[in-house]
């Protein structure tokens, strides 16, 4: 050491390195996974004391309940309307499978469970009751009318599958509507 440097040193009392770990790379990585660690677990419990808003109910249920209504309106129509009985026996039979249709859907979205059991969400699929007195094929004539349109604006807001088969529901409840009834 030169002498100089060493003068200096000689009035200068070194303090002693402070006491603590060593921090290495494995170190830094173990604070690091902690912390990532601690971040998941407080967003998961947080997660699960918000309270979740309801689901909406199943947009296709009203249609489908719309298809069971005229299913049994048509078959109640037979009745007062025995010249119409070959279109209105035929309007009752696709609303009919309009109804398994869409019942088949909402079911699928709602799923099942591994042991083939259904959720408790599901709802029952409505049963309409018969008119009294049958209502008229005007009566009828309107009310598949109004499910054309119905299907025909719901159609428009949905996509896929379900965009599909109101689409081609609405198409149907106007040939029953338009040529059927006519």
């Amino acid at each position: 050491m030169p002498s100089s440097l060493s003068g200096r040193m000689a009035g200068v009392t070194q303090l002693p390195e402070p006491p603590g770990f060593p921090v290495d790379r494995r170190a830094v990585l173990r604070l690091a996974g902690g912390g990532v660690l601690a971040v998941a677990a407080v967003g998961a419990l947080s997660a699960c004391t918000r309270e979740h808003a309801p689901e909406l109910p199943d947009p296709l249920l009203a249609q489908e309940e719309s298809a069971r209504t005229d299913a049994v309106s048509a078959q109640a129509a037979i009745a007062t309307n025995p010249d119409k009985a070959g279109a209105l026996q035929t309007i009752a039979t696709q609303r009919g499978a309009h109804a398994d249709a869409l019942r088949a859907e909402i079911d699928r979205a709602i799923g099942t469970y591994g042991d083939g059991t259904v959720p408790s969400k599901r709802v029952a699929p409505p049963t309409p009751t018969v008119p009294v007195p049958p209502p008229s094929v005007t009566q009828l004539r309107a009310s598949l009318s109004q499910a054309q349109r119905s299907a025909g604006e719901l159609a428009t807001q949905l996509s896929g599958y379900r965009a599909g088969l109101l689409g081609s529901i609405s198409a149907a409840c106007a040939t029953q509507a338009g040529v059927l009834l006519a």
